[in-house]
């Protein structure tokens, strides 16, 4: 049953357990927040029992809530150190905030890539583009489907390589469907990991082989791993040809976005991933992939070059679900590694 309290009993207890001072400085502000929102400890505990309401939380024990409770101010403060700088980019609260950061990479990342090295050595059919667009975005296309929310499973890998196949479907076939996640979670594993990881390029492997992959109506996603169901008969298949990898360099990601959406792969570790909330993305981050998401386009904001980047944890994350990552920053790899692990199905017309 989840613990209820009053707010004042809850404070001193909080207070009297974590040894601190709960009361912040009048000028603490988070993004969506009044500064009088966090002046006194009173209203404090307020906004965190207003969070746990919107994000239906709740705790088994009163130790788990006032645990939750000095991770949740923690997290208050990293995010208001953050966006008191003058920065691109701005993080807020969201589901994520009442998660330590070890518990969040530990819960939501996923990638299991292979070498880099091993990678870019075939043919690349979109080599030949010139005249790029100044800006593509394939959402106002109609080749992007819904935001969707991978939950407490690594499966980011799977949901990078449906995105890619419903964007490339739709773009050949002129059909936007919505397409089974779990398919891969459950069938896919070969060299894929289910819950525990993957890579994108052996899932399109796997949808080759298999002759196609089904619509998550036909196969809903479960957040879990669930047993493989090869269904067959007269439900809907979608199929892709093969799969290119992209030379690791950003001209060639540029050629290839503005042709099609691309399962692309990121360090996503960096604790300002987890409360990202909008603007064009330029924080501290390395090269070390371990997230799978999708770019479903890029622009030009305010002298900022980006790349539109659909994540799979929920519309409540980021900008609905999506954040812009900088580009053009110098570096071969990318921001945050988003340059060195890029792939694309193919299909016949």
């Amino acid at each position: 049953m989840a613990t209820t309290m009053p707010l004042l009993l809850l404070t001193t207890i909080a207070c009297m357990a974590l040894a601190c001072h709960c009361a912040l400085p009048d000028d603490f502000s988070i993004v969506g927040y009044s500064p009088s929102d966090l002046t006194s400890d009173e209203r404090l505990i307020d906004l965190f029992e207003s969070w746990m309401a919107r994000h239906s939380k709740s705790y088994s024990t009163i130790e788990e809530k006032i645990r939750r409770f000095g991770i949740f101010k923690d997290n208050l403060r990293h995010i208001d150190e953050t966006n008191r700088r003058e920065r691109s980019y701005w993080l807020g609260l969201n589901k994520f905030a009442d998660l330590s950061h070890d518990e969040f990479k530990k819960r939501y990342l996923g990638l299991r890539p292979q070498p880099t090295s091993q990678r870019g050595q075939g043919s690349f059919m979109h080599e030949g583009v010139v005249d790029l667009p100044k800006a593509v975005d394939w959402r106002k296309k109609g080749a992007v489907t819904h935001v969707k929310d991978q939950g407490q499973c690594g499966s980011c890998w799977a949901f990078s390589t449906v995105a890619a196949v419903e964007g490339i479907n739709q773009i050949v076939t002129g059909n936007l469907t919505s397409l089974s996640e779990q398919e891969l979670i459950d069938c896919d594993n070969t060299f894929n990991n289910g819950c525990s990881g993957g890579l994108m390029d052996y899932a399109f492997s796997y949808i080759v082989s298999h002759g196609g992959l089904h619509t998550d109506r036909d196969y809903p996603y479960l957040m879990q791993e669930g047993t493989c169901e090869e269904m067959k008969g007269e439900l809907k298949i979608v199929t892709i040809s093969g799969h290119e990898d992209v030379p690791q360099n950003e001209d060639s990601v540029l050629k290839a976005l503005s042709r099609q959406p691309l399962s692309v792969a990121i360090e996503a570790s960096g604790r300002d991933f987890q409360f990202y909330s909008g603007g064009v993305f330029d924080g501290s981050c390395g090269s070390e992939l371990d997230h799978g998401v999708t770019a479903v386009g890029y622009g030009t904001s305010k002298g900022q070059d980006y790349i539109i980047v659909k994540n799979s944890w929920g519309a409540t994350w980021g900008e609905k679900g999506y954040i812009r990552m900088k580009r053009n920053t110098g570096k071969a790899e990318g921001l945050c590694g988003i340059n060195k692990m890029v792939s694309y199905p193919t299909k016949k017309k």
